[in-house]
């Protein structure tokens, strides 16, 4: 009796340490496994976050960027310097990492990217415009051509004056009894005063063509605006008037630039027709030029003085066939002032 009861318990015994095995072992076993798939996870999503590349500028100043939280999971935190630091796996087994980094990068499901969105909104607004884009967003400051509702246009000079050409070209315009208008240097004026007395004698008008023919997109605040100054007190002197008008050189300003005319009450007045006589065209290519291209309104580009390897001689000859042919098909010659329906002064 004592032997089968020993045996008996010999025998639970034996049962009992036999079941602790398989109880315990599944569970170490599925808890390892469990580790190394949220290992694995963490892998691929740092691995896809860091190949993520979103299309947005990014802001002036690091402290200003927030964090980013895609709508998707699984989540990310990213540094202000676009680098994950922490990264937290979705709880769901189920979840493909693969798949939710395809997600955040898509166009269909945008992530929530408030202050990148903001960036791009900065860039932009500091977007540089075209000269044409200035012209549209500054129509009262910014102008072309006058009304095409007149038959009426308007010959302009620039780079003047000069003692080789300007009074040549004051000497064509008073033959044809035609008034003109001349967007002059201050340091070619300065030079030669008593060109820049005859050409207001003779009823022209004068604009303001800054000092030294620069390009003033390149310049800073203070020398652009000593352009456009030292200019006008310059003529000023000589004309007995500030010019409203203002023709920057090559055409060429920035919008920073025409917020300053506007707020100074200058206009800035390029051109819709160009002679192209700067390449030392004769009459016949220069009369061409102008023809073909203009309208009612026109503003045409000539230069009254330049470089001394340029010659002017065909603006000079084309001046007079120029107005003959003009005149010819019903159209009136006037000064920038009178087409844009402006004062000449400020």
């Amino acid at each position: 009796m004592t032997t089968k009861w020993v045996c008996s318990a010999a025998i639970v015994c034996l049962l009992a340490a036999g079941c602790g095995v398989p109880k315990s072992k599944p569970y170490q076993d599925q808890r390892s496994t469990q580790n190394a798939h949220v290992n694995e996870q963490e892998a691929t999503i740092k691995s896809s976050l860091d190949d993520t590349v979103f299309d947005f500028e990014p802001l002036p100043s690091p402290r200003n960027i927030e964090a980013l939280t895609p709508t998707t999971t699984p989540q990310a935190t990213v540094s202000p310097k676009s680098a994950p630091t922490a990264v937290t796996p979705s709880p769901s087994p189920r979840t493909n990492p693969k798949k939710a980094a395809h997600t955040e990068g898509s166009s269909s499901k945008k992530p929530s990217v408030p202050v990148q969105k903001n960036s791009g909104q900065v860039r932009i607004s500091q977007k540089k415009l075209t000269l044409s884009q200035l012209v549209v967003k500054y129509p009262d400051t910014f102008k072309l051509r006058g009304s095409s509702q007149e038959k009426k246009v308007a010959l302009t000079f620039d780079d003047g004056p000069d003692t080789r050409f300007t009074p040549k070209v004051l000497d064509a315009l008073k033959a044809n009894q035609v008034k003109a208008t001349f967007f002059v240097l201050g340091s070619q004026a300065s030079s030669h005063p008593d060109i820049v007395r005859r050409i207001v004698r003779e009823g022209h008008v004068i604009g303001n063509h800054s000092y030294s023919h620069a390009n003033l997109p390149k310049l800073s605040v203070d020398k652009f605006q000593n352009q456009i100054m030292n200019t006008e007190n310059v003529l000023q002197g000589l004309i007995g008037y500030a010019p409203r008008l203002i023709r920057p050189p090559y055409g060429a300003i920035n919008e920073e630039q025409v917020r300053w005319v506007a707020d100074h009450h200058y206009l800035i007045v390029n051109w819709n027709v160009d002679s192209l006589d700067w390449k030392s065209l004769n009459s016949e290519q220069v009369l061409n030029n102008i023809m073909q291209q203009t309208k009612p309104g026109s503003i045409i580009l000539q230069h009254s003085g330049g470089a001394e390897t340029q010659d002017l001689s065909g603006t000079v000859q084309a001046i007079g066939p120029l107005i003959t042919k003009l005149k010819a098909a019903g159209y009136t010659f006037v000064t920038v002032p009178e087409l844009l329906h402006v004062t000449k002064n400020k």
